[in-house]
């Protein structure tokens, strides 16, 4: 069984992002083992300077690499990414498990993304939209894909 674990800089703090988070956790148990793991924020100034906020990603990138498993196949989830549609995203998932990929991690970063060594770490990127969502709900919308890539995998009912 493929092992999932998405990465993600800071807790969720609205009780709805919550309750959805909870909701696609236990919906992908059944396809695989999930694990979130929640690395602390840099706390910046309200305006930061340009080289605060690289050194901020500098060390919330230290912390998100010590935190990626061991032989984990990387997607660095960023506007800079390949978008791929459900149904791709899906085989693509498949191809990595046939292959004998038996974890994939997902990153996502903090309000100002994710920094140049990890997006160079990755062994791929992946773009949701060309659109700017919060980070805190790109979280359940990448929850709700691998949802959905996964259903689309097993012939559910889910995608249409």
């Amino acid at each position: 069984m493929l092992t999932v674990t998405v990465i993600v800089p800071g807790k969720l703090k609205e009780k709805y992002l919550q309750a959805a988070q909870d909701e696609y956790r236990k919906r992908l148990t059944a396809f695989c083992k999930f694990n979130i793991i929640e690395v602390s924020v840099e706390r910046l100034p309200s305006e930061p300077s340009d080289a605060e906020i690289t050194a901020a990603l500098e060390k919330e990138g230290k912390r998100i690499l010590a935190a990626v498993p061991n032989q984990s196949f990387t997607y660095a989830m960023c506007i800079e990414g390949k978008q791929r549609t459900s149904v791709d995203f899906s085989k693509e998932l498949d191809r990595l498990a046939v292959s004998g990929t038996s974890h994939v991690t997902f990153i996502i970063g903090s309000s100002f993304g994710l920094s140049e060594e990890v997006k160079q770490f990755a062994d791929a990127s992946l773009s949701m939209s060309e659109m700017t969502f919060p980070h805190q709900l790109a979280r359940i919308m990448l929850l709700e894909q691998l949802y959905r890539a996964f259903q689309i995998s097993t012939g559910g009912k889910y995608h249409k």
